[in-house]
């Protein structure tokens, strides 16, 4: 069980405010800002790179800790500098060549299609998506049916889109990914740090997470699983340095063994030792109850505020983590703003270009994000339906 007292007594900025918008910037607990402030202190009066040296031990504590995360070992770990940073890093590693296919869904992460009309730009790839079903999932059949004909070099599922709650099925689409020996990359950009994340149920071979959601870590951070598959078949990041690679001789280099060989050499230490921190915090609470928390606080809130006939749920999917969107076709964005900002609720707003094909099918131009954690409490729910109830 959580202790909600300890937690909202190690994480002060939840004091003055209710905090619903950890799908953005998460509040981060003292351990994290008291372990950064301690490191740059000795880097103010010994320098960088002697700190680094002395602090190596924590430093390696950043594997461990990520590698329990998600059940796997500390080589199959690199840190990076957010999600995108992760994110862009693996899809770098894949060798496209023109007419090559990308599997993906409706719902990946707007920097991820970003990314996939660049390579369509640069190298001639093609951009195929997954149907969905009528509830929003993924529709299973149709993503094995585009895997046999399309025969995609790649298949891209965000996790958890960031435009609502829904949770992708992807351990099964892992499975067909193995069946059909395709590389997977999968967005946990705003799953890992709420719910158990599982790299070895999934089958993926990369798998990217920022620090700054609902890990609870500083901005600037993020986390890059890289599988024992992709890392024997030798796939590096396109931009490797001095970090993943020996200088063999004047001609060659060759990269390291470990997942490492994903990051780059210079490393802001005092982000990475707060993100260890971080991700220690949640591992010692454990995923199973922070996910078993939010569940509640997230069914409370969306079965509250689906009564408000100002509010339209823009939620779909059969399986819901702690992340709600809603529009209203009666009130502009403005009135739910104002509501929010004068009762000091902390939210988050997207808009129609943050997930066009999604807010498209939808027919909404923007959305009222609110994502608890499990620092939240019951009370502070019913407050927020309260702010928001109709006048």
């Amino acid at each position: 069980m959580i202790d909600i007292n300890k937690v909202r007594f190690d994480t002060p900025g939840c004091q003055d405010k209710i905090f619903l918008n950890s799908a953005g910037s998460s509040l981060v607990p003292n351990i994290v800002s008291d372990t950064m402030y301690q490191y740059l202190e000795q880097e103010r009066m010994i320098g960088g790179y002697q700190t680094a040296l002395i602090q190596q031990d924590k430093i390696d504590e950043f594997y461990i800790q990520s590698s329990l995360l998600l059940n796997c070992e500390p080589k199959n770990i690199a840190f990076s500098y957010n999600a995108t940073d992760a994110y862009a890093k693996a899809l770098s590693s894949i060798n496209f060549r023109s007419g090559d296919v990308i599997l993906t869904s409706d719902d990946d992460y707007i920097s991820n299609y970003i990314a996939f009309f660049s390579l369509k730009k640069r190298f001639g790839i093609e951009i195929v998506r997954i149907k969905n079903l009528d509830n929003g999932d993924i529709d299973l059949i149709d993503a094995e049916e585009k895997m046999v004909t399309c025969k995609p070099i790649l298949v891209s599922i965000t996790h958890v889109p960031t435009n609502s709650g829904k949770i992708q099925p992807v351990e099964k689409i892992g499975e067909l990914c193995a069946t059909y020996d395709i590389w997977y990359i999968v967005d946990a950009c705003q799953s890992v740090g709420q719910i158990i994340v599982d790299v070895k149920k999934i089958k993926c071979d990369f798998l990217s997470a920022t620090g700054r959601k609902f890990l609870r870590g500083p901005r600037g951070t993020g986390l890059l699983y890289i599988s024992d598959k992709a890392l024997n078949a030798g796939l590096e990041p396109l931009m490797i340095d001095m970090r993943g690679a020996k200088w063999n001789s004047e001609q060659s280099y060759s990269p390291i063994d470990t997942a490492r060989r994903f990051e780059l050499w210079e490393v802001s230490y005092s982000n990475l030792m707060g993100l260890t921190e971080a991700i220690k915090y949640a591992n010692q609470i454990g995923l199973g109850n922070i996910q078993s928390a939010n569940l509640k606080l997230i069914n409370l809130l969306k079965s509250t505020l689906i009564q408000n006939i100002d509010i339209h749920l823009t939620e779909e999917g059969s399986r819901s983590a702690s992340i709600v969107t809603f529009s209203s076709r009666s009130k502009p964005l403005e009135y739910f703003v104002q509501k929010l900002n004068d009762a000091n609720v902390s939210y988050g707003v997207g808009y129609r270009e943050f997930a066009l094909i999604d807010f498209n099918k939808k027919d909404v131009d923007w959305v009222i994000r609110l994502s608890p954690h499990y620092f939240n409490t019951e009370q502070e729910i019913m407050n927020t339906v309260e702010v928001l109830a109709p006048v």
